[in-house]
């Protein structure tokens, strides 16, 4: 096989690493249906506002997610990715099971604990996960592998949604044993990344392991034509070297790098703040509302869940065709006009029960749209707009904040929704507007172009 093919130990490796994007896509899918049998089990036992404690249960999720992004960087840089990720698969064993055994235990405090531990566990694979996965795939094939982390997250997304319906998982029995279900993914990681190896990256450039770092590489690649690959490696190592790095300080500090940072804040935050998780966390609430039996809502959930995964399927030939700026403003352009619809939905299906059905038809299509580019390109686009020495500070910057807005949307939902009825999404569409609007006259098109062509955009 010739240098940078696929192999069968590159697949294994990539399989183990990305076990991880589909937990995240689980647990971020999985807590939609139990809504009902969670409060009735919280109502049961504690005397206190069920509906305030799983808007608590939800959001504690994206405070661990806060913490498992950092921590995901400083083990990786310290104590090797491989090693990153099997410590990470523990916390999703641990978190599994403690939200598993919290009804047996009558314990809200399990429950909350575990929710806690396994958003530790999807933060830190959102960092560790794709690390891995690019140092491990070969450089002509890094876009495509790179893509099969969006891919895990929406297929964890579609079993959690699936798993969560009455026939399986979705009654007041099911639903421990439905969030407990997240051990299989971690328990999977534990067995399989011993025979895994280390990136061929960090041996050679961390650890000064050369001899390790080609015996990787070799059994990756499946060939000993390596010489190029580790060649590039080293030039890489040099001109890292003579690159001046940045802190977050700097960052905010220096014009040239203070501008292309507000721009990915606003990506980020766009991907949040557009509502999407509100979606995500939610749909069998807002089918709820709009009508649905408490099982067709359910069913409709996994619409949505399937839609965000055939839309990754869509966006991997189109990210290179038509652009990052192209496919992130055609996104929030879509989203923004099936938000209105979504309300006008909401608000005219009591008189006309037909609007059920195009309520549910308008939210699949707003998530569709989300898929196009606002999914995966707030992830991407901060690599793409800072070079080598400011770009890691940058990236955690970016997920820092996701993990923010993800936090404050999970917590807020509920009580909007009583608040505002109808009207829920209005605020969602407002900032739509203006994150289309922010878009289209502050992000470049990064496609074909170099870092170093992107970085002089901001100097000038």
């Amino acid at each position: 096989m010739s240098s940078g093919g696929a192999t069968g130990p590159l697949f294994y490796a990539v399989f183990a690493a990305v076990l991880g994007m589909l937990q995240f896509g689980f647990n971020t899918g999985v807590i939609n249906a139990p809504r009902a049998f969670i409060e009735n089990f919280i109502n049961e036992n504690y005397d206190v506002n069920s509906g305030l404690v799983f808007s608590v249960i939800v959001s504690i999720y994206a405070v661990g997610g806060m913490i498992g992004c950092p921590l995901a960087s400083w083990v990786s840089d310290k104590r090797g990715r491989k090693f990153a990720l099997l410590v990470n698969a523990a916390f999703g064993v641990i978190g599994a099971a403690l939200m598993g055994f919290s009804e047996t235990s009558t314990s809200l405090a399990m429950l909350i604990i575990g929710r806690f531990l396994i958003g530790i566990n999807c933060g830190f694979a959102t960092t560790a996960s794709p690390t891995y996965v690019s140092e491990m795939a070969p450089v002509r094939l890094r876009g495509a592998f790179g893509t099969v982390n969006q891919l895990a997250v929406a297929f964890g997304l579609v079993g959690g949604q699936i798993l969560g319906i009455d026939v399986l998982l979705g009654s007041n029995e099911g639903w421990p044993w439905l969030l407990g279900l997240a051990i299989i993914p971690s328990a999977i990681q534990c067995a399989m990344l011993p025979f895994a190896p280390e990136t061929p990256r960090y041996l050679l450039l961390s650890q000064r392991d050369e001899e390790q770092a080609r015996r990787v590489l070799k059994s990756i690649r499946g060939t000993d034509e390596i010489e190029d690959e580790i060649n590039g490696m080293h030039d890489e190592d040099r001109a890292m070297k003579q690159e001046q790095t940045f802190t977050i300080g700097d960052l905010i500090r220096i014009k040239a790098l203070r501008t292309p940072l507000i721009i990915g804040i606003v990506m980020h935050l766009s991907q949040q703040l557009g509502g999407i998780n509100a979606v995500l966390y939610f749909s069998s609430t807002i089918f709820i509302k709009t009508g649905l039996s408490e099982g067709d809502a359910r069913l409709a959930s996994i619409g949505v869940g399937s839609m965000l995964f055939i839309m990754a399927l869509v966006s991997i030939p189109l990210m290179d065709r038509l652009g990052r700026r192209t496919l992130q403003l055609c996104g929030l352009g879509g989203m923004t006009v099936f938000s209105v619809l979504m309300t006008i939905a909401f608000f005219t299906y009591e008189n006309n029960k037909t609007m059920s059905i195009f309520a549910v038809i308008f939210t699949l299509l707003y998530v569709g749209f989300f898929g196009v580019g606002p999914s995966s390109i707030p992830w991407m686009i901060l690599s793409e707009l800072f070079g080598q020495g400011a770009r890691s500070a940058a990236v955690s910057v970016g997920a820092l904040v996701n993990w923010l807005a993800n936090f404050v949307v999970g917590l807020t939902f509920l009580s909007m929704s009583e608040l505002l009825g109808n009207y829920v999404f209005v605020p969602y569409t407002i900032l739509l507007i203006f994150f289309y609007v922010f878009t289209y006259f502050k992000l470049p098109e990064t496609k074909n172009r170099t870092i170093e062509e992107v970085t002089a955009l901001f100097k000038n």
